[in-house]
């Protein structure tokens, strides 16, 4: 990679109600390349002052501006423009996005362009699917109405940065509400791209604004008084805490936290077509990802075969420069991150684990937060690294006895995000899937599907994004009663 970024790399202005603006003295973030461990670009950082004028042109332009009481049709068609607006722009986001945390050009291309658009035109099919007013008969007949919650405060995490602003954005803009969006301090740029599109789209005044900041900022802004709603992707610690915030408030919440999904592996599993999926769900984006399968159960009979299949995909996996096309795996998005990944291997080791696929520093890249994808047999379901959250290319392989054992050690687990089951037999597959408590689950794959509800249970989150589902999360029922005697009322 080149040690210079282009000028577009640069933003000196924040994003407040769609407008463009200083911002009121915000410290400069510095985005280092996990790659090159060299500044590539910066944003200035918003301040307090500023979510407090982002949110007070938000509340404006939803108690008095024409959005809120649009039909969804003409907020789908804003939303269709603004997809069309960002076109032009796709590829240099996939090289920003490359640049802020190392997702390797090729997987940019799938998460940053093929899904974070799809996500957005199947955000715009959910939406003409939404009944946003009911007439229902009854002993007191109703009209039961879905209407826009308000202000809502977006925080996105570093590991999917531009889909995360879209589908962030996206979603409580199409429920009607205006949005104040704050990206994390890894990514803060690739936003404004958005924010550009929507500009050229003809969005209302005071329904957007970009605030990149740090933790302190999100914390703010999550707990200010004029924010109805919180729409939050990160660690279940902070989520923990934006839940006190929201529950004391009595605000809506929508939080996608950690997970440690299993993919359950039966013994008549095809292991030709399972391992490809297990090792994308384990190391893809260098497992980065809430949603990664890096936990494998698999039927003692099939352990050994399976842990010899895992280890042949883990070392045939390029790590290297992410602008380059053949790197399968990039860096960790930040030297800390790397130590914490190291960190957690080396107690799985301490525990009694085995490196099957040692994982460990690339000796061929002095620079960058590499590492190399780890494969660890022999690890018990209860020790930490099968219990905890790694954030890393690092996948355990556990032995279980039957059905009914695979079911229960993925269900132990503070964690129901995500998983997975690998069959040949159908009815297996789904009274597997039906079984595991977990809020999304794949079989025979490792699916990343934007057009249906995702999200989690347990310490994995609250609510869900995507489909019908993540509209309506921003949005109240409210309900007419129609008093006999007062007019006759039909259905419209």
């Amino acid at each position: 990679m080149t040690a210079t970024a282009p000028p577009s790399y640069v933003r000196n202005q924040i994003v407040v109600g769609g407008r463009w603006r200083d911002p009121s003295g915000g410290d400069v973030i510095e985005v280092v390349s996990p790659a090159t461990e060299q500044v590539v670009g910066s944003a200035v950082a918003a301040t307090v002052a500023d979510v407090d004028l982002a949110v007070a042109a938000a509340a404006h332009a939803h108690a008095t501006g024409p959005w809120r009481h649009a039909t969804m049709e003409e907020r789908v068609a804003v939303v269709e423009r603004m997809c069309a607006a960002l076109e032009p722009r796709l590829e240099d986001v996939l090289q920003l996005v490359t640049w802020e945390m190392g997702v390797p050009i090729r997987a940019s291309r799938a998460l940053h362009r093929d899904m974070a658009v799809g996500s957005v035109r199947h955000a715009c099919a959910a939406a003409r699917r939404v009944v946003v007013e009911e007439y229902r008969e009854g002993v007191v007949d109703a009209l039961v109405r879905l209407e826009p919650v308000g202000v809502v405060a977006s925080v996105a995490p570093w590991n999917g940065p531009f889909l995360q602003a879209l589908y962030k954005i996206v979603y409580p803009l199409l429920a009607g509400c205006p949005v104040v969006f704050k990206p994390a301090p890894e990514t803060p740029l690739d936003a404004f791209h958005v924010a550009e599109a929507f500009a050229e789209a003809g969005l209302p005044e005071g329904m957007l604004s970009i605030l990149p900041g740090g933790p302190a900022l999100g914390e703010y802004l999550v707990g200010h008084p004029g924010v109805d709603a919180v729409f939050f992707t990160g660690s279940t610690e902070t989520g923990r805490r934006i839940g006190g915030v929201c529950g004391a408030a009595m605000r809506r919440m929508v939080l996608e936290l950690g997970g440690k999904s299993a993919a359950i592996v039966l013994d008549d599993a095809d292991l030709s077509a399972a391992v490809p999926s297990l090792g994308s769900g384990a190391f893809g984006n260098t497992g980065q990802n809430c949603a990664a399968t890096s936990r494998i159960l698999v039927a003692r009979s099939r352990h050994d075969e399976l842990v010899e299949a895992l280890v042949a995909t883990a070392e045939a996996l390029t790590v290297g420069d992410p602008l380059d096309e053949g790197t399968d795996l990039g860096p960790l998005v930040s030297r800390r991150q790397r130590d914490r990944v190291e960190g957690y291997t080396r107690l799985a080791l301490d525990d009694g684990a085995v490196a099957a696929a040692p994982g460990g520093r690339p000796a061929d890249l002095p620079r960058g937060w590499f590492l190399r994808p780890t494969v660890l047999a022999g690890v018990d379901n209860s020790a930490r690294i099968a219990q905890e959250e790694v954030f890393g290319p690092v996948v355990c392989v556990i032995p279980f006895d039957d059905d009914a054992d695979a079911v229960r050690m993925a269900d132990d687990s503070p964690y129901g995000l995500h998983g997975a089951v690998h069959t040949a037999d159908e009815d297996r597959a789904l009274s597997v899937a039906r079984a595991v408590r977990t809020g999304t689950f794949s079989v025979n794959g490792f699916v990343l599907n934007s057009e249906r509800p995702f999200g989690g249970v347990k310490a994995s989150g609250v609510g869900r994004k995507y489909g019908v589902e993540g509209i309506r999360e921003f949005m109240e029922v409210k309900t007419v009663n129609l008093a006999r005697g007062a007019g006759t009322f039909s259905a419209r």
